[in-house]
């Protein structure tokens, strides 16, 4: 399983790749893609997906029979990166730096001498139209220097990277070659003149490693979760509830874009499936009593060399694993309800659970579980698989949690909710 985890983080630079090749994914597992632009005409028995905004993707699958409300998983596909900017090039006379901007809440300091690629989405005009075209340049693009120790005496000190000085990547030496764009036409296949504009960044190229029972890898952080969603959407056997299949771009700058968690994608999706088997609004809305959301991205486990950092009672450590995680603020959504229920689940997949919760003093991130409550308002639990280095370059976690989370996951897409109306529920 690791080894396809692999796989996919190396089809996925971008969450415009991740959302192409998920989608090639469930093409070549008969699912029919549909268009927002289109109408929907839905059958039972059979699977769909759509994508929103080129870089975040749902899908679902049509039940046989009857079905009582919808079992959702959400995660993410972006990841921090460096941004090139659109007029890219700052040559000196002698170098060429990239004009860039961070992407999300990066650990700069791994991003520094590492040999960097580029991807991301271009725009071609042809006639009329304008087709995006997702790009992927091949071999080293760009690099990061760090400051010689010889100049900077202090830089094994508290460091502070300033990003429009520390963070710009060396591109290239100043002599009059093509520049980014046209090599970016040139993997695209088209002339450098009919790219109308483009999203390009620097990504970590390096292929994930298994070792000592751990894994490494760019991108854990939520290409991980994303990977367990999809096999477990993928394996799963029919139940009384649509499976729903949620991968959305923007987690890590807030979700409040048109294709993020906190927009209507998933409340649109929702929607037209009912619509299509004739309910309105209130159908709906009792489609959404028996209905779960399992927001699933990465967890802190407890870092060997600074454990002062945990909270004593709810550590979590690499292979532990199914991490549960709490928030008095909410920002983890989890509940005593949607806690109770997940624990079931795992507990029928054979699969450890571990609670998750800061320090009091220390303020935790956030993720998709509040965020797509405010547009889908059912239960949610918040969930991830315990990692090192967050928002590093190349991250850590352990060998055992992706096979963990994929096979609760595939039990909790196998199963049923029913409300009580008088808070108890039945999973059946």
């Amino acid at each position: 399983m690791n080894r396809e985890l692999f796989k996919f983080i190396d089809a996925c630079p971008t969450p415009f790749h991740s959302a192409e090749y998920i989608g090639g994914l469930l093409h070549d597992s008969g699912f029919t893609e549909l268009r927002e632009s289109e109408d929907w005409r839905l059958e039972r028995g059979r699977g769909y997906y759509t994508v929103r905004g080129g870089s975040s993707l749902i899908a679902f699958r049509m039940p046989e029979r009857e079905y009582s409300g919808f079992m959702i998983t959400a995660s993410h596909c972006d990841s921090p990166c460096i941004k090139i900017k659109e007029n890219a090039e700052i040559p000196d006379g002698f170098t060429v730096r990239l004009s860039s901007e961070i992407y999300g809440g990066m650990l700069c300091s791994s991003w520094l001498d590492r040999p960097l690629s580029a991807a991301g989405r271009i725009i071609v005009k042809t006639g009329n139209r304008l087709s995006p075209r997702t790009v992927r340049l091949s071999g080293v693009q760009a690099i990061i220097p760090n400051v010689a120790i010889h100049m900077k005496r202090n830089a094994n000190e508290s460091t502070n990277y300033n990003a429009s000085v520390d963070m710009l990547p060396l591109y290239r030496c100043d002599d009059g070659k093509e520049n980014l764009l046209s090599s970016a036409a040139a993997a695209a296949g088209v002339g450098r003149e009919d790219i109308i504009s483009s999203e390009l960044v620097l990504f970590n190229p390096e292929h994930g490693v298994e070792w000592n029972g751990f894994i490494s890898a760019p991108r854990l952080d939520d290409l991980q979760c994303v990977y367990a969603s999809l096999s477990a959407f993928l394996r799963a056997g029919e139940s009384g509830s649509i499976p729903v299949l949620s991968v959305f771009d923007g987690e890590e700058i807030g979700s409040q874009t048109m294709q993020g968690a906190g927009a209507t994608f998933l409340y649109d999706v929702l929607r037209r499936i009912v619509n299509s088997s004739g309910g309105d609004h209130a159908a709906y809305c009792r489609l959404l009593a028996g209905s779960f959301i399992v927001s699933c991205d990465n967890a802190h486990a407890v870092h060997p060399n600074h454990t002062e950092y945990k909270d004593p009672n709810h550590c979590v450590y690499m292979n532990g694993g199914v991490v549960i995680k709490y928030n008095s603020n909410k920002r983890y959504t989890t509940d005593s309800v949607s806690e109770a229920f997940f624990r079931l689940i795992c507990g029928e997949a054979g699969v450890p659970v571990q609670l998750y919760a800061n320090r009091a003093d220390m303020a935790g991130g956030s993720t998709l579980g509040c965020i797509a409550n405010t547009q889908v308002s059912v239960n949610t639990v918040d969930i991830g698989l315990a990692q090192l280095a967050m928002h590093s370059a190349l991250e850590t976690a352990g060998a055992k949690d992706t096979e963990y989370l994929e096979r609760a996951l595939k039990v909790f897409y196998e199963k049923t909710v029913c409300s009580d109306g008088d808070g108890s529920y039945i999973l059946i």
